[in-house]
């Protein structure tokens, strides 16, 4: 796998309006999407399996050990 990060992970700390796609304290996905950072959101993968832009402020980084990183790419794949 080598020292580069397979994916970054956030854990939600807020779904106000968003209760159907994001479920509070789950660990989710990030998709990189810079011109949407530069405006205070970001893109993950949600509930539905797809990737939407929601309030940056709703999720908190995470670092994930390398072991279950790899567990969560493959069940994403």
């Amino acid at each position: 796998m080598g020292a580069e990060k397979l994916s970054r992970y956030v854990i939600c700390v807020r779904n106000d309006g968003y209760g159907s796609s994001l479920e509070i304290r789950k660990v989710y996905r990030l998709v990189s999407d810079h011109p949407a950072e530069e405006r205070s959101l970001v893109r993950i993968v949600d509930e539905s399996g797809e990737d939407y832009l929601f309030p940056a402020d709703f999720f908190v980084p995470i670092e994930v050990p390398e072991r279950a990183e790899v567990a969560f790419h493959e069940a994403a794949t």
